[in-house]
């Protein structure tokens, strides 16, 4: 493909998505279109990637379909690694909205933070963010996992239905608004809680699920440092009495 740079071995700073045996394959997008990376990422000819020059440019790696790990040098835009299914993409930045929308199995990690609707509507894999999240984080999550190292902005987990959201700092108001069936762990505090989302019991179970997210995400908070919530399960039941 025009731009493919070639090939290098051994790994990046910081770009653990690179890390391992085998060669580098190096796509700067000062002189590839977004267009052209992505149909390489497509149908790959490598395993390792590494993306310079990103730029904030929107859709980096989306729509990814194989087992590639992808190292994106910088900040990337919108809906960078959405449709995620089976790769390891890293953004060794912050992400603009969207990012890892709609993923349905693999790991996306910012190192940086994410913009609003941060992995909205996945269906599942992981996806870490080491600094804070802005609003709508988890929005209709439907089975992902999301640990976020910072904060959370208002409105998260809106109407999340499957997977766990774990924040290891603050929740902004309207945590868990609509929620169905999510489990949602933060460490410090929370502003009003969205409705029909309540408190929860920490038992052994979730004490052992949260200690396995926390060491995906490579953080080393304890899990009895964090609360539970979830449904009251009080809005999505249907009672005659709303009939018609």
């Amino acid at each position: 493909m025009p731009g493919l740079a070639g090939e290098r071995h051994g790994t990046r700073p910081g770009g653990a998505a690179t890390d391992g045996p085998g060669p580098v394959y190096v796509v700067d997008l000062a002189t590839t279109p977004i267009r052209e990376l992505n149909a390489e990422l497509h149908e790959p000819t490598a395993r390792r990637y590494e993306v310079r020059n990103p730029r904030g440019a929107h859709a980096i790696a989306a729509g990814l379909r194989h087992p590639v790990a992808v190292w994106v040098a910088g900040h990337a835009g919108y809906y960078c690694a959405g449709m995620n299914e089976l790769a390891e993409v890293t953004v060794d930045g912050s992400a603009g909205v969207g990012v890892a929308e709609n993923i349905m199995s693999g790991t996306v990690r910012v190192r940086g933070d994410a913009s609003q609707s941060a992995g909205a509507t996945g269906h599942g894999g992981l996806l870490v963010i080491e600094g804070s999240a802005s609003m709508r984080c988890g929005i209709s999550m439907k089975g992902v996992d999301i640990v976020v190292g910072g904060d959370v902005g208002p409105m998260s987990a809106f109407m999340a239905q499957a997977g766990r959201l774990v924040v290891c700092g603050d929740a902004g108001a309207g945590l868990g608004e609509s929620i169905y069936e999510a489990r949602l762990y933060v460490r410090g505090a929370v502003g009003e809680l969205g409705a029909d989302c309540v408190p929860k019991p920490m038992r052994d179970e979730h004490r052992a699920e949260l200690a396995e997210l926390l060491a995906a995400a490579g953080l080393a908070h304890r899990p009895d440092e964090f609360r539970r919530y979830g449904s009251a399960r009080r809005l999505y039941h249907f009672a005659a009495h709303n009939s018609y």
